[in-house]
């Protein structure tokens, strides 16, 4: 099964500027895991959500199909990486307590997904997919990001997208869904850090490739006028989780 291969070329890049989950979320997972035994992340990136499980369970195996993006995950004393798609777990039948997928179930062929986390989740495991969209500033820089998100690369998104701009509302989740508190990424970024992350985008990647150039530079240029030179500014992403319980036949 080919997998929809979006990050592989920005692998360094994606380590570099992708911001970290609050550490919250990871210990809310663990939370409503049946025990702390085994977490699985599958489409891990560089690892990100990995290490921040492993603070709460005994072992954590992340997983991704990309060779690019696992030769820079960070490294963990209870975390092993493995390569493999998400739909094709090498894993026994019950095994695990929590599957976690961050920033990644939008690209997965949902009906195999499900299918195999419903067989290596133990009894009332859970399955916890999120992911989050563009950031907010002020309204003066997100009147500059909203429009070269649509306008500058909007054509380059995949059609994938449309389950992240809508808050995973609308993402198939055929499971037994849980209450979840309310979730922000929030940092402190100079521009040079918010250009960074911005060039992590899939759409922009894309549209290097069809147009030969970056869009990166003008629109750090657009957004200088609002940055204090030198210094930061607050960034905030809205996390939308949706958690699941595998209930028992």
């Amino acid at each position: 099964m080919a997998f929809k291969d979006h990050f592989s070329r920005q692998a360094q890049e994606y380590g570099l500027f992708r911001p970290r989950y609050p550490p919250e979320l990871a210990a809310f997972v663990a939370s409503q895991a049946p025990s702390r035994r085994l977490a699985l992340d599958v489409a891990t990136g560089n690892g990100q959500a990995a290490v921040d499980l492993a603070e709460h369970f005994e072992r954590v195996v992340a997983s991704d199909a990309s060779a690019a993006q696992l030769a820079r995950a960070t490294p963990h004393p209870r975390v092993r990486y493995l390569r493999h798609a998400a739909e094709q777990l090498p894993f026994g039948a019950g095994v695990a307590d929590a599957l976690v997928a961050a920033q990644a179930a939008h690209w997965f062929d949902f009906a195999p997904f499900y299918a195999e986390a419903r067989r290596v989740l133990r009894p009332d495991g859970v399955v916890a997919l999120w992911t989050y969209e563009k950031f907010r500033v002020a309204a003066d820089v997100d009147a500059v990001v909203d429009g070269f998100y649509g306008e500058v690369i909007g054509r380059y998104w995949p059609p994938e997208r449309r389950y992240v701009e809508q808050g995973y509302r609308t993402l198939p989740f055929p499971l037994a869904e849980l209450a979840t508190p309310r979730f922000e990424l929030v940092t402190d970024w100079t521009l040079a850090q918010v250009a960074g992350y911005l060039g992590t985008w899939s759409a922009v990647d894309r549209y290097r490739a069809a147009e030969g150039q970056d869009p990166v530079p003008a629109v750090a240029a657009a957004l200088a006028p609002f940055w204090p030179a030198g210094g930061v500014r607050r960034v905030i992403w809205p996390i939308h989780l949706r958690l699941g319980r595998v209930t028992p036949i």
